[in-house]
């Protein structure tokens, strides 16, 4: 008899990679009216399309060209990270998310969690309980954030108007 685990845990690695793909998608969407849209409208649709593809085929992480894309935007989100962290440690009077680079931070350390989660997975596509429940938390934390931006009013009237004006 196969435990409970081994029969939800397909379900939800794929559920979370869809949430992930849908969120990914909607981050690229919403980035129509800043000033630098194509870059960020990029930099998120790269991992909603690799994101979808684990969804549909978990197997798809052992694939040399998705292994490739991946490490490469990783790689990048991480150097830019970095580069906005340093920025942040240097100029940030607020609270992170008051600033704009500290929402794009933010943005860069979820993707860079997410197809670092995804990219392990490659050995075993579903994980074990640790990495399904990162995967869990990891899923829920955007939506969540999404929520509480949405609903703190006092966070949203620092913003530039490109940012009020999207949702």
């Amino acid at each position: 008899m196969a435990r409970a685990e081994g029969r939800w845990a397909p379900a939800l690695w794929r559920g979370c990679n869809g949430l992930m793909a849908a969120f990914f998608a909607l981050a690229a969407l919403v980035q129509v009216n800043d000033p630098d849209a194509g870059l960020w409208m990029v930099v998120y649709t790269i991992p909603a399309v690799l994101t979808l593809l684990v969804g549909l085929n978990p197997l798809i992480t052992g694939n040399f060209i998705w292994k490739s894309v991946s490490a490469i935007h990783v790689f990048f989100c991480i150097v830019w990270a970095v580069g906005l962290a340093y920025y942040l440690l240097l100029h940030t009077q607020w609270n992170v998310l008051h600033e704009e680079e500290g929402r794009e931070l933010f943005g860069l350390v979820i993707i860079t969690a997410w197809m670092s989660l995804c990219h392990s997975s490659s050995k075993n596509p579903v994980g074990g309980r640790i990495q399904l429940a990162i995967a869990i938390i990891i899923a829920l934390f955007p939506f969540a954030s999404w929520i509480y931006i949405y609903i703190n009013k006092e966070m949203r009237s620092s913003w530039p108007t490109h940012c009020k004006t999207v949702i």
